[in-house]
């Protein structure tokens, strides 16, 4: 069970002003264990987020209460949030704030919005922050275990081409993180072995790396190419570490699905996650949705946040045309 009063402690209280720290500890316990997200906005309510679909405001004391009695952040606490998070120097963490977001210790993801200074087309910085959602990372081991069998061809002890499926905030990157150390660390029970696995972490969530070093545990056959581009990082990774499986997360762009292509030609199984509501909707998706079409991967797994992020609706065999798994009396595994 995640300790989350550990998980702001060690990672989101050292980059919130003090007083903000303040009001979220005081919040009721039975509150806290459902955060998701912390979302500051200048000149408006600090707002926890509980899972997917329901928020909270909270007064300066820590109660839930409503818009008018809620604490407001103000300009300085997102200027001071954010300072922090650069360690009071931006221009390290330019490549980031581009992106719109920053990754924490821990693997908890920043969200930044605010004026974009663009130019032909491409956008150069952020400035001006006004808004900041503070994703946090939860590695729930165990949550893949339902997946596990049917990611694995019991003839030949190889891992099957898979592809995580879901909208975002329903459990994709965790299960994609418990999916490694699975078949990392090998299961005695399922007779499976472990295998070398190479991953490439373009937002540093999934293995939440300090100083090129996972701070999850990933099981002990994992190479991590830590703030990489994906397209890149995967053919980098299997020129250099030979691995069984690459693995990476949000596939979406050309050079992604170029990049998918060649590992799969070069033998080596690839294990994805993707942002879709359906397998038919996924169809019609450029560049990956021709991966879909082609069958290059065998199997999808289909998450949502019916019960709770990581609800698994289905395991779907491309091979057979086939629903292996359905989930509808199932419970949430990831949260």
């Amino acid at each position: 069970m995640i300790n989350i009063h550990q998980v702001l402690l060690q990672h989101i209280y050292p980059i919130l002003p003090s007083h903000l720290s303040q009001i979220i500890n005081s919040v009721s316990d039975n509150v806290l264990f459902k955060l998701t997200e912390i979302r500051i906005r200048a000149n408006q309510p600090l707002l926890l987020v509980l899972g997917s679909n329901n928020d909270i405001m909270v007064s300066a004391s820590g109660e839930v209460t409503n818009q008018f009695q809620a604490y407001h952040c103000t300009r300085q606490d997102l200027l001071t949030t954010f300072q922090l998070i650069c360690k009071n120097s931006v221009y390290a963490f330019e490549r980031e704030v581009r992106q719109g977001f920053l990754t924490i210790s821990g693997g908890h993801r920043v969200g930044l919005a605010g004026h974009a200074a663009a130019f032909d087309g491409t956008v150069k910085t952020l400035n001006h922050i006004s808004s900041l959602n503070i994703r946090l990372a939860r590695a729930i081991a165990g949550c893949a275990e339902v997946v596990l069998p049917f990611v694995i061809n019991s003839n030949t002890q190889s891992v099957y081409n898979t592809l995580l499926v879901s909208p975002p905030c329903c459990g994709k990157t965790t299960m994609l993180r418990d999916l490694i150390r699975q078949l990392s660390t090998g299961n005695a029970a399922l007779g499976i072995k472990g295998v070398q696995i190479g991953l490439v972490d373009e937002r540093s969530e999934i293995a939440a790396c300090e100083n090129g070093i996972p701070s999850v545990d990933l099981g002990p056959r994992v190479d991590v190419l830590d703030a990489c581009p994906k397209a890149k990082g995967l053919l980098m990774l299997i020129r250099s570490m030979a691995p069984a499986v690459v693995a990476t997360d949000e596939l979406g762009r050309e050079e992604d699905a170029y990049a998918v292509r060649e590992a799969i030609h070069a033998g080596v199984s690839v294990i994805a996650t993707v942002h879709s509501r359906t397998l038919n909707e996924l169809r019609e998706r450029p560049y990956i949705g021709e991966l879909v079409q082609q069958k290059l991967f065998e199997r999808y797994v289909i998450l949502s946040n019916r019960l709770g992020p990581g609800t698994i609706e289905e395991i779907y065999d491309a091979l057979r045309d086939t629903v292996v798994y359905t989930g509808l009396n199932e419970v949430k595994v990831c949260g």
